[in-house]
């Protein structure tokens, strides 16, 4: 068996979203399979858990349970953006209040 589905590395994770952009589609049962050998060191339920609570994510962020972050433009660049942490952001709102 795999590792603890709970300790997911970015490797791993950029793995798992690759892999479900190439595999995701397939309704075969190999779908699993295959998302789990491209991950690398997690097992089929691993990966379908895995999947599930990124499902649960993606749904309470569009219902509006979860606020998406706030990020801000990087200076001399139209294309950045830099995450705004809790401190800036509560300045920010307390400049505009």
């Amino acid at each position: 068996m795999g590792s603890n589905s709970s300790n997911w590395s970015a490797k791993q994770n950029k793995l798992f979203e690759n892999a479900l952009a190439i595999y995701g589609h397939m309704e075969a049962p190999e779908r699993w399979e295959n998302i789990a050998r491209a991950v690398g060191g997690k097992s089929v339920e691993e990966v379908k858990r895995h999947y599930e609570m990124l499902v649960e994510d993606v749904n309470q962020i569009e219902s509006g349970q979860v606020p998406l972050p706030y990020y801000k433009p990087v200076a001399g660049s139209n294309k950045g953006y830099k995450f705004m942490d809790d401190q800036e952001q509560r300045l920010k709102c307390l400049k505009l209040q």
